[in-house]
């Protein structure tokens, strides 16, 4: 038999689920509380007891969408023989995990337009900005990027990247604009290399 605790947590998972789903399916503004508290098959009460609003409860789905992305950034970018490809596969994983329908939504689309810039931006910095801060660090010590500041850098590679995901989930996510965006990607990486 499950403690009060873990059907707490049951509960708010089973939310943040249902939520997730419909957000990807509808968007933000098309889901009210009381669709995602029947199709998560609680009261409306016991959604409120676990997220004071719907906004609170799409941030944790933004975070938790996030941090998916983040960890298959860092499996992808792992696996890789050596730093650069560290680096240029781990880019490319995120570009890829972006051109999903739903990530696109909650991540790219709604994400900055519900909690605002710079709370997304915040959200952002604790999953797949880090990751590139450490590649690009670990690059630089190795010699293969030139000495240089690795807090710009990483801001502007990190706002190329996501503004080529936030080009492609309005593009139509055609296979010719995704080839195209990361063989730019590809050469503008090359371009730092010493």
């Amino acid at each position: 038999m499950a403690t009060k605790r873990e059907q707490r947590e049951q509960t708010s998972a089973a939310l943040r689920t249902t939520a997730r789903r419909l957000f990807a399916e509808h968007g933000y503004a098309h889901v009210g509380l009381e669709t995602i508290a029947q199709a998560a098959g609680v009261t409306k009460g016991a959604l409120y007891h676990h997220f004071s609003s719907k906004a609170v409860l799409f941030r944790h789905v933004l975070a938790d969408v996030q941090n998916e992305v983040g960890e298959q950034v860092q499996r992808v970018a792992e696996a890789q023989p050596d730093c650069w490809s560290y680096l240029v596969e781990g880019c490319r994983a995120f570009l890829d995990a972006s051109t999903h329908p739903d990530i696109q939504r909650i991540m790219l689309i709604d994400g900055p337009a519900v909690l605002g810039w710079n709370d997304w931006r915040a959200l952002d910095e604790q999953s797949s900005a880090r990751l590139l801060t450490e590649a690009l660090t670990t690059l630089i010590a190795a010699g293969t990027i030139p000495p240089q500041p690795v807090e710009p850098l990483a801001r502007l590679l990190s706002g190329a990247v996501n503004e080529a995901a936030l080009w492609l989930a309005q593009s139509g996510n055609t296979a010719t604009d995704r080839d195209a965006t990361i063989a730019a990607l590809t050469r503008m990486l090359d371009s730092l290399r010493e």
